[in-house]
């Protein structure tokens, strides 16, 4: 029999190695991506956005814009996640505006409707309200989307956005609080390997808003007293802190935690 790949260089069971132009193309994006994320000025201000973490002092490390461990600055494949994204976002009201809903994304003058609090040290920026539309559901609502993995948006779907990720509803029930948009809100997820869109609408929880506004409270008044909130894990070993899977929620590897257990909150 004639071995036809005979001299093609192939490896049986390896993955084929990549062209020099594609290992130099992605090296050129990956260094401009570092370097523009480096460049950005630290937020000074608590996101809603993290808000739903459980560990506070992560939170509190957060807002100071405290430097994190070597190693955990996010690496240019999360970059381009980012990226894809927010644009993401834009793709999905493109989608909703075809189809005739009117969906506001931003101000007359380009920024995005949002909220401050505690002198702009807690802040929060939505991505639309739903003023009108062809589907039958309470106007005007808040909208939050995200583009999600194949895992997750699974997970999302099968289980709804506020058990597979209370982050996600914290987020939004500080939304529907601080912009006065208690209307269930209309929460979508983009699968961003197959484009599937999921949507739900989420009651407004405003035990959950409370609860996430003290917190901020607690996390600004903690700081500008030069105290150190409680960690919310007893071992450096626990999920919170290493990230992973527990109890059904996904919890991301903290960025400071070496930092934290080496010299506690210093």
């Amino acid at each position: 029999m004639i071995d036809l790949n005979h001299g093609s260089g192939c490896i049986y069971g390896q993955d084929a190695p990549r062209p020099p132009i594609a290992t130099a193309v992605s090296s050129a994006i990956d260094a401009a991506l570092t370097a523009r994320n480096r460049a950005e000025r630290p937020r000074t201000y608590v996101s809603s956005s993290g808000l739903g973490r459980d560990c506070l002092r992560q939170i509190q490390y957060d807002f100071l814009a405290e430097p994190k461990d070597k190693g955990q600055e996010f690496e240019p494949r999360i970059l381009r996640i980012f990226e894809a994204g927010h644009r993401a976002e834009d793709i999905v009201a493109g989608w909703f505006r075809i189809a005739g809903f009117d969906l506001r994304t931003e101000r007359p003058d380009g920024r995005q409707f949002g909220f401050e609090a505690m002198a702009g040290r807690f802040k929060g920026h939505i991505d639309g309200c739903f003023v009108s539309g062809p589907v039958a559901m309470e106007y005007p609502a808040l909208w939050e989307n995200k583009a999600l993995g194949a895992s997750s948006w699974k997970d999302v779907v099968k289980r709804g956005v506020s058990i597979a990720r209370p982050v996600y509803a914290a987020q939004i029930a500080l939304y529907q609080a601080y912009m006065d948009l208690p209307n269930p809100a209309l929460f979508t997820a983009l699968n961003r390997d197959t484009m599937e869109l999921h949507a739900e609408l989420v009651p407004f929880d405003a035990r959950l808003a409370q609860e996430m506004s003290d917190r901020a409270v607690t996390v600004v008044q903690a700081s500008a007293a030069g105290e150190w909130l409680p960690r919310m894990a007893t071992e450096p070993t626990a999920v919170v802190c290493r990230g992973g899977m527990a109890g059904g929620k996904w919890h991301a590897p903290c960025a400071w935690a070496g930092r934290c257990w080496r010299g506690g909150g210093v």
